[in-house]
């Protein structure tokens, strides 16, 4: 007797089918599986003997050999459990085909038979929903992530016992996506400072409202003490809500990572990695070339503080993501592509001892210090930063002032920009999209600019040398300020402003 129960693993950003085929013979007893498994899958013959036994039924008493197909597909972690004791039940009878019949299952099994979450729930939900599912059965605490996927009835799991009783028809144990409680949430990733609280940096907080408002990357530079960081952290309250198709995206990420199977991510990310965290760490790979940092960023902040003190190659490693908003990840034995669409943050000192141009404090570094520092960020990389802004250390008497308790100018600025990426979605027509992700073909054909703004971007790109990138790079942070001031097409003085934030 043959069984088939379908099961599907994560892989990458997507998803994999996998059959899980069962034969049962006559013989010495043994379980076995074979079809490229991991360690992780090969141990689970003996949390399915025991969870099916610990459950009140009968493990055969017989040689059974279950097969994961197709067999040159490498299989990891514990995802496949149920499936793999639901073959052996109907290996022994104790299940009919007609019970799982167009049914997908998942999840992990303890030894007394509770179900356990896995990670990559809603990659598993979509790939069942993509091949005609129309029922897919998870463990309970992954049930919010997997209702997040419409058009496909979601059954929470609560044990082996459970699922036996439902699908032999025998009562409603099971939990579904239309008795769902409100989601569990991720905790939000920044909270306290606003612009408000912040003495001074008038300059910085407007470089920081429109890098925000159209998706800009952003570097500040200034010495220890000027509130650099604590732009950065006011600057992930101004960011916008997500959207239903970006929760998914970002609690998908997550989940493949592992660092949340039973909750839905409500606000947007903010990545604050340390600079000693290796390339893999940033960009990621490793053996099961999993999502790194700048994925984890999708849809929020990579705030990189000190940005000169992070390895060499950690910082050109993020070229190609910045430009293409995804990252392909490539090992031996498999290819992972990640999305990638974050807004960079960053800072860093004028000088290793961060006194440079400070008329309080003396610069010890030599100008051979001074250079070597700032060319840690190559041409490059500087290059695919939208503005820079320097600032100063704040005065003592604003430093007095008494605190502010009100976030007054924070919302007016965060309501601007409400309204700027409200005109960016009419123009585009779509959410997700702002100025910052325009191609050169795009910035020409859908970005305006009167002729006196034109003239002066053709004055401006001999005298600074700008780059094609730097180029389109002034145009679009020019159309980022124009629409926070409601402006039809860009006029001189966007143009202008923009200028001011490019690198001297």
């Amino acid at each position: 007797m043959i069984s088939k129960i379908y099961s599907a693993i994560p892989y990458g950003f997507d998803g994999k089918m996998v059959e899980v085929e069962g034969d049962m013979n006559r013989g010495l007893p043994a379980f076995n599986i074979v079809g490229m498994a991991n360690k992780t899958i090969n141990e689970a013959r003996e949390r399915v003997r025991s969870a099916i036994v610990n459950s009140g039924f009968s493990f055969p008493d017989k040689k059974v050999t279950i097969s994961l197909a197709p067999a040159d597909l490498e299989k990891d972690g514990s995802h496949l459990d149920l499936p793999i004791a639901l073959s052996v039940l109907m290996l022994s009878g104790q299940l009919l085909k007609m019970d799982v019949l167009d049914k997908l299952f998942v999840g992990e099994l303890s030894l007394n038979g509770e179900l356990r979450p896995v990670r990559g729930i809603i990659n598993i939900v979509e790939t069942a929903k993509l091949r005609g599912f129309k029922e897919v059965y998870v463990p309970l605490q992954n049930l919010q992530q997997a209702a997040m996927v419409k058009g496909v009835t979601i059954f929470g799991v609560r044990n082996l016992q459970d699922l036996f009783l439902q699908l032999k028809q025998q009562g409603d144990v099971c939990e579904t996506n239309l008795d769902l409680k409100p989601p569990r949430t991720a905790k939000k990733a920044v909270s306290g400072p606003f612009l408000d609280h912040i003495r001074g940096q008038k300059i910085a907080k407007r470089a920081m409202e429109i890098a925000i408002a159209g998706h800009h990357n952003i570097l500040i530079s200034g010495p220890p003490g000027a509130g650099k960081t604590l732009l950065a952290k006011a600057a992930a309250n101004l960011l916008p809500d997500l959207t239903a198709e970006e929760k998914i995206d970002i609690t998908k990420i997550y989940s493949i990572a592992g660092m949340a199977t039973d909750e839905v991510v409500e606000t947007r990310p903010f990545r604050s990695p340390h600079h000693t965290a290796s390339t893999t760490s940033i960009i990621g790979g490793g053996t099961g070339a999993t999502p790194g940092e700048i994925s984890l960023a999708h849809k929020g902040v990579l705030f990189l503080d000190e940005i000169p003190e992070f390895q060499r190659p950690v910082l050109e490693a993020l070229r190609q993501p910045l430009e293409d908003k995804k990252i392909s990840i490539s090992r031996a034995n498999r290819k992972n592509v990640y999305p990638a669409d974050f807004m960079l943050i960053a800072t860093m000192n004028p000088c290793p001892c961060g006194y440079l141009g400070d008329p309080a404090h003396e610069c010890k570094c030599s100008e051979n210090q001074i250079q070597n520092y700032q060319k840690k960020l190559s041409g490059p990389l500087f290059d695919r930063i939208d503005m820079y802004v320097s600032v100063e250390k704040v005065g003592n008497e604003d430093l007095m002032k008494p605190v502010v308790e009100s976030t007054e100018e924070h919302n007016v600025v965060k309501n601007t920009i409400t309204g700027a990426l409200g005109r960016q979605k009419a123009r585009f027509g779509q959410d997700g999209i702002y100025n910052a992700s325009l191609s050169s073909f795009q910035v020409s054909k859908l970005l305006k600019m009167e002729p006196a703004a034109e003239k002066l971007l053709g004055e401006a790109s001999e005298k600074l040398n700008l780059s094609a990138r730097a180029y389109f790079k002034t145009i679009k942070v020019a159309q980022t300020i124009a629409d926070l001031e409601g402006a039809e097409i860009i006029l001189a003085k966007h143009l202008a402003e923009a200028l001011t934030y490019r690198k001297r």
